[in-house]
């Protein structure tokens, strides 16, 4: 094997994850690559079994672009999976563990995969809950089934090498799916150009420099944790992998791997704040902590600063992609309240509602443009237009979905949500389909969802619902039978009765005079 230079390699305009995998292995065999707890792998290690996952796959048919399908807890052979179907030129799609069977079914089957790598208690569920699965094999990635084999069984003999799957910079490197109750969610496609991109400016925030050490404590099938982690593995770090986030466990682990890189949302960081022992430990090793996914108060950002050793990033950007703002926090006291200026490369103007260009400084809708912008949604080329929007050279731009207004430094203050999205411990959730689920209960003619404020999960949907004539409806219960139908992170925290909703003259629900009315009754 050829021994290359990671960091000259990914000068690249573009180039193959697998090269650098196996360029690990050359130059560091001996270097921790993953670390879940329980199981940890060298680089020699870790690229010996992501190429014998890969030549597995290839021998089982999957072609390039073909999706793989991921379904369980962050763990090594999780990683192992998805590094797999990458280096095999397939497209990994790890599924939403928080999403109801029917969701998972949905997902799995749109993404079109023929492979799905589970655990023993995610397999369990999906066949308990009666759905309607689509044909695929399964592989464990815990404990081997009567009918599924283990990961480590089935996969290729020891030595194995994948064939060179010839992948371009359009071909897809992932499917993330959104949320949604019902139906099929939107698959998110990232190209493989998107992804390198990603891993190419990685060195510019520390990774590649000796002893870089990533802590994640978010899921691997979330944005937020996979934009960090390809920078660590292509720059041959360490990732350290929770399976679940807890203060003083992240806390133990950041001081004993003496950790350099962190991803946490806002709640996250609220914890660990609050967490009485915080200050014991030893956090001296961190150069770089970044933050995404949801609002990030400048109150909380002080707070960090002040007690967490290295620099504070935010990254506002969407899935979808679209503008990439980074605020070097640290750097920056005087413009917390902001996300940042638009970065590497990355434009963005505002429009009004009739999604006319505004001039520099005026607020409106987000819309921006970037590197890293999905290629569309799977099987939704409408949902891939009402995304859209397009400048005067016919140029795509991404709908960012909130309103803001670019400062005379280029920083950008986010004033609202244009689609009343709530984020709660970094998950999106769509209040339509809250209000769906809602509607579909007996009695309930009306309903309405917005976010408010909870020092837990930084937001949380709170549900307004109008009785149909004559009927009591029982709150409690009518919450316990709606959460039964959503995904653990979508579920409703509160219902309130309400004689009618607050309608616009053309029908419009006016979620604003909610929102008063639910700070009205908390005060």
């Amino acid at each position: 094997m050829t021994k290359i230079d990671p960091a000259r390699y990914l000068e690249q305009p573009f180039g193959h994850l697998a090269d650098l995998i196996n360029a690990h292995a050359v130059n560091q065999p001996d270097r921790i690559a993953l670390d879940d707890g329980e199981e940890r792998l060298t680089w020699a290690e870790t690229a010996a079994q992501v190429n014998q996952i890969a030549a597995q796959l290839q021998a089982d048919g999957l072609a390039k672009g073909k999706a793989v399908a991921i379904l369980g807890t962050t763990t090594i052979r999780y990683a192992l999976a998805y590094l797999g179907a990458i280096v095999a030129g397939g497209c990994a799609a790890p599924l939403t563990t928080s999403a109801t069977p029917k969701q998972l079914a949905n997902m799995a089957r749109d993404s079109g995969a023929m492979h799905l790598f589970v655990d023993t208690a995610k397999r369990a569920e999906l066949f308990e809950s009666g759905v309607d699965l689509p044909p695929l094999k399964h592989i464990m990635m815990d404990v081997a089934g009567d009918d599924a084999p283990l990961l480590f069984d089935w996969m290729a003999a020891e030595g194995a090498v994948p064939a060179d799957p010839q992948v371009g910079p359009k071909d897809p490197y992932n499917i993330i799916y959104s949320s949604g109750t019902t139906g099929t969610p939107k698959g998110i496609i990232h190209s493989r150009q998107m992804r390198w991109y990603q891993m190419a400016v990685g060195e510019n925030s520390g990774y590649g420099q000796p002893g870089q050490v990533s802590l994640f404590s978010t899921p691997l099938y979330s944005n937020t944790t996979l934009g960090i982690f390809v920078a660590t593995v292509a720059y041959g770090g360490t990732a350290v992998l929770m399976r679940k986030f807890d203060c003083q466990r992240w806390l133990e682990l950041a001081q004993q791997h003496r950790a350099t890189h962190t991803m946490l949302v806002p709640v996250q960081y609220q914890r660990l704040m609050d967490f009485e022992g915080f200050d014991d430990y030893d956090l001296s090793t961190f150069t770089h902590k970044y933050c995404t996914s949801a609002p990030f108060s400048a109150e909380l950002k002080a707070e960090v600063i002040r007690r967490m050793p290295g620099g504070l990033i935010e990254i506002y950007s969407m899935t979808e992609g679209g503008v990439v703002c980074i605020l070097l926090a640290h750097a920056h006291p005087d413009k917390l309240h902001s996300v940042g200026i638009a970065w590497g490369g990355s434009e963005v103007i505002t429009v009004d509602e009739d999604l006319k260009r505004l001039p520099p400084g005026e607020m409106g809708e987000l819309v921006g443009r970037s590197q890293t912008m999905m290629s569309g949604y799977q099987n939704q080329p409408e949902k891939t237009e009402e995304a859209s929007w397009y400048d005067e050279n016919g140029d795509r731009w991404q709908r960012m979905g909130d309103i803001g207004q670019v400062d005379e430094d280029g920083f950008i203050t986010l004033m609202g949500r244009s689609k009343d999205m709530i984020i709660s411990g970094g998950f999106n959730i769509y209040p339509r389909d809250l209000e769906e689920a809602l509607m579909e209960q007996p009695g309930v003619a009306d309903a309405a969802v917005i976010g408010v404020e909870s020092r837990q999960w930084g937001e949380t949907p709170l549900g307004f619902v109008v009785a149909e004539p004559g009927v009591s409806l029982d709150l409690g219960a009518l919450k316990t039978a709606t959460n039964s139908g959503l995904g653990k992170t979508q579920r409703l925290s509160e219902l309130r009765l309400i004689d009618e909703l607050p309608r616009s003259h053309i029908g419009k629900i006016l979620k604003t005079e909610l929102r008063d009315l639910a700070q009205q009754t908390a005060a």
